[in-house]
C-alpha cells in the first residue's frame, strides 16, 4: 500500500525513463574505483569491528552540480586537529614509509597522510598548511629544530610510533588554541 503512495502510475517508468536509468548506471559505472564507497566487511574473522580510517567523518559527497559540470565534491570542513588526527589514523590503516610519498603497497610517509587525507575531501591546503604549522610548533618546541615534518619523518632515527606521537601532541596543540 505504502508503495502505491510512493510511486503513484504517473510516475511508472515509461520506456524513456527506462532509458534514463541506464544512461545513469552506466555513468556511474564509468567513475574511478576510488569515487566507489569500499565494501569492507562488518566484522574480521576474530570477531572484533572492522572501521575505516574516517570513521565519524562524512564522506565528500558530489551533489548534483558538481557531476554536471564535472568538478570534485566540496571538502568536509574539518579542523586542524581534526585533520591531524585522520593523517593519524590513515597512517595507522596503510603504513608507515621513509624516503618517498608513498610505495606500491600503499604506505606513506607523514606528507604522504596529509595528502591523501586532503585528496579523500578532508579539508583544504590552508588547513593542510596549517596543520604543517602545529607540527613544526611542536617539533622545534620539542627540541628538533628540523626545517620541516618531512625531514623528521625521513630522519633514520625517526620510528613509526614516533610519527604518531608527533601527530598526537600537534593535534591537542591545535585543539588547545582552537583550530
Amino acid at each position: 500500500m505504502t508503495t502505491a503512495l510512493l510511486l503513484p502510475g504517473a510516475l511508472a517508468l515509461g520506456p524513456e525513463g527506462a532509458a534514463l536509468v541506464a544512461e545513469i548506471e552506466a555513468y556511474l559505472a564509468t567513475l574511478p574505483a576510488a569515487a566507489r564507497p569500499a565494501v569492507l566487511p562488518y566484522f574480521c574473522n576474530y570477531g572484533s569491528t572492522v572501521q575505516p580510517w574516517n570513521t565519524g567523518y562524512p564522506q565528500a559527497r558530489a551533489t548534483l552540480l558538481d557531476r554536471i559540470v564535472h568538478r570534485p565534491a566540496r571538502p568536509v570542513p574539518v579542523s586542524v586537529a581534526d585533520h591531524l588526527r585522520l593523517t593519524s589514523r590513515y597512517l595507522t590503516a596503510f603504513g608507515w614509509l621513509q624516503g618517498a610519498l608513498w610505495d606500491t603497497a600503499g604506505r606513506v610517509c607523514l606528507l604522504g597522510a596529509q595528502t591523501a587525507v586532503l585528496a579523500h575531501g578532508y579539508g583544504t591546503p590552508a588547513t593542510v598548511g596549517r596543520a604543517r604549522n602545529q607540527v613544526m610548533e611542536v617539533l622545534h618546541s620539542t627540541g628538533r629544530p628540523v626545517t620541516s615534518p618531512d625531514v623528521f619523518n625521513d630522519a633514520p632515527t625517526t620510528r613509526q610510533a614516533d610519527v604518531h606521537h608527533l601527530l598526537d601532541r600537534a593535534s591537542a596543540r591545535a585543539l588547545s588554541l582552537g583550530i
